[in-house]
């Protein structure tokens, strides 16, 4: 009877001790925002200039990408 009791106390440590981990997936939300909000203010600044969108260019060749 105490080893299912003693059991019971460490399966119920393990799942609430699972379940307040945090996996990182906080900050990397937080990244994926800071990134969008800064995307999104300089796609707003363009449209007030009147200016092209600034993108992402890429060095790689199409034959280098064509590899992967």
């Amino acid at each position: 009877m105490k080893s299912i009791k003693t059991l019971f106390v460490i399966a119920a440590l393990t799942v609430s001790s699972l379940a307040m981990a945090e996996g990182g997936g906080d900050r990397t939300f937080a990244r994926m925002e800071a990134a969008r909000k800064s995307s999104m203010d300089a796609h707003q600044v363009a449209q007030k200039q009147g200016t092209q969108t600034p993108v992402a260019k890429s060095n790689a060749k199409a034959a280098d990408q064509a590899k992967y």
